[in-house]
C-alpha cells in the first residue's frame, strides 16, 4: 500500500511541474515566424463563410497574413489594441488583437490605411445579425 501511494504522489508531482511549464510556456511571437498563409481580408473571410469546417482546418492555430484596410482601432486600458480589418460585408470584419509588447506604437495608425498584419488564427464568430468576424490573436505588423 505504502509503494501505491509513494508512486501515486509521485506521479501527481511530475504532472504538475509538467502543467507549471505548460502554463508558462512564451506564446508565439509572430514578428518572428513565417506566415503559414497570405491573404486579403476579404479572402479569409469568403473562407469562412463558405464553408466553415473547411477553413477551421485550413487556418485555425496557423499563422496568417491578411492584407486589409483599417476600419477601426480600439484602445484597451491593459495596453491591448484591437485592429479591425474591413471587408467588402457593411457588418462583417477581420479582428486583429495586438498585446504589449507588439501594441506598443500603434496607437498612430488610423482608419482607412493599408496594412498587412499577421496573427495566430482562432478561428470565426458567425452571426446572421451582427456579422461575420475572423479573429486573430498575438499579432504583429507585417511586411507588405
Amino acid at each position: 500500500m505504502k509503494k501505491i501511494l509513494t508512486f501515486g504522489l509521485l506521479i501527481a508531482l511530475l504532472a504538475g511541474i509538467y502543467g507549471y511549464f505548460q502554463w508558462n510556456k512564451p506564446h508565439k511571437d509572430t514578428s518572428k515566424i513565417s506566415a503559414d498563409v497570405v491573404l486579403d481580408a476579404n479572402d479569409l473571410l469568403h473562407a469562412f463563410e463558405s464553408d466553415e469546417s473547411k477553413a477551421n482546418t485550413q487556418y485555425l492555430d496557423k499563422v496568417i497574413k491578411v492584407n486589409g484596410i483599417i476600419k477601426q482601432v480600439e484602445n484597451n486600458e491593459s495596453g491591448k489594441i484591437t485592429l479591425i480589418l474591413a471587408t467588402d460585408g457593411e457588418m462583417s470584419s477581420i479582428t486583429c488583437n495586438f498585446e504589449p509588447p507588439a501594441a506598443k506604437g500603434l496607437t498612430q495608425l488610423r482608419q482607412g490605411q493599408q496594412i498587412s498584419i499577421k496573427g495566430l488564427c482562432s478561428g470565426a464568430l458567425m452571426d446572421d445579425l451582427m456579422g461575420n468576424t475572423v479573429v486573430l490573436d498575438r499579432c504583429s505588423l507585417a511586411q507588405k
